[in-house]
């Protein structure tokens, strides 16, 4: 089963619970979904007054075309019914399940689904664990399971899990991250690469295409002088506090004023143009299955976004095959180094 088909099963199972009168849907509104995603077993079920959570800007625009209503964030309230997916980032998912508990009105319930596969076993027991035990179900190679109406939360293993989705230190203090966020403790040694080598030429405005907790961003204006405003892309919202924290920081260690935008946007829609530097260490995944369309698109909008004499500077595994997309959206377009299985290229002449 690849990572997606388990991610469609998890949404299917969600719902098996219901389909089998162990548990009720509230008839009109009342219920939020934690990290929610479009899919059939959403649509058929879902009812009026239903609020998602989901931070990944793809997938919230996926539910929005779909005509439901989602936020980055998980919203305030109490419901008798909160829902939750979780990631297969451990710390994270046990954050999830404390702000489900914490949304729940009196005598509702939170109930969860996850692939075999992608560690049901691990979460049902940190839910249990939290929840003081719970209901469970097998279907679709999946575990559902839910908390009892009268479940009451650890108060405090709840205040220690909530404290997991908190912006936290790394690099030696150099940077704040976020669990769940890719390559969250650490300074990933691609990105590092790409920064080792940027010139310190580089001039006028800056962007930062998938930019992560904004390490990229923050590394350009340490190094380059002649930046005069950095704008950060992200994809994932989780990642826009830190990346803000962290461009702030940059700014002020810099001793002077330069502009600073974080953006929460989906880069494979494109960016705006006008920039004179954009550099990305593009994503070629989503979750386990390897996608290199999406390392395309990214090169696709780097070069929209660019001024005429605009350059951009990207990382890559060396065994992905960027250079035929890079040559038909650039003039010029070579290879800086190769290291570490990794390539940094450098591309000029943005073709419109």
């Amino acid at each position: 089963m690849s990572a997606g088909s388990a991610s469609d099963a998890a949404l299917e199972a969600l719902f098996v619970p219901f389909d089998t009168g162990e548990l009720a849907l509230p008839v009109e509104g009342g219920v939020t979904m934690l990290r929610a995603r479009d899919g059939f077993a959403l649509r058929e079920n879902r009812r009026a007054g239903w609020l998602l959570q989901q931070s990944f800007k793809p997938a919230a625009d996926a539910l929005a075309r779909s005509g439901f209503d989602v936020a980055p964030a998980p919203p305030g309230g109490r419901y008798p019914l909160v829902m939750v997916l979780p990631t297969r980032q451990r710390e994270e998912t046990r954050a999830l399940f404390a702000q489900a508990m914490a949304l729940r009105a009196e005598r509702g319930i939170v109930v969860a689904s996850v692939a075999n596969a992608e560690g049901a076993k691990t979460a049902e027991a940190d839910l249990a664990q939290l929840a003081g035990g719970v209901a469970m179900l097998s279907k679709h190679k999946c575990r559902v399971f839910w908390t009892r109406p009268d479940a009451e939360a650890d108060a405090a293993l709840a205040q220690a899990w909530l404290a997991l989705d908190a912006p936290v230190a790394v690099a030696e203090g150099r940077y704040v991250s976020r669990r769940g966020l890719f390559a969250w403790d650490r300074v990933d040694v691609a990105s590092a690469l790409l920064a080792s080598v940027l010139p310190d030429d580089l001039s006028g405005k800056l962007a930062d295409l998938g930019a992560g907790f904004g390490y990229l961003a923050c590394e350009a204006l340490a190094r380059c002088p002649g930046v005069i405003s950095v704008d950060l892309y992200e994809a994932e919202a989780r990642a826009l506090e830190p990346a803000r924290r962290n461009v702030a920081s940059a700014i002020e260690r810099r001793g002077r004023e330069v502009a600073a935008a974080v953006h929460w946007h989906d880069v494979t829609h494109g960016v705006a143009r006008d920039f004179d530097i954009v550099v990305s260490n593009p994503p070629f995944h989503q979750g386990r299955a390897g996608e290199p369309d999406l390392g395309r698109a990214f090169i696709a909008a780097a070069a929209g976004a660019l001024r005429p004499g605009g350059r951009f500077w990207m990382v890559a595994n060396r065994h992905l095959a960027y250079e035929a997309t890079l040559e038909a959206h650039f003039g010029t377009v070579r290879t800086v180094v190769e290291r570490d299985g990794f390539k940094v290229i450098e591309a000029k002449e943005p073709r419109r």
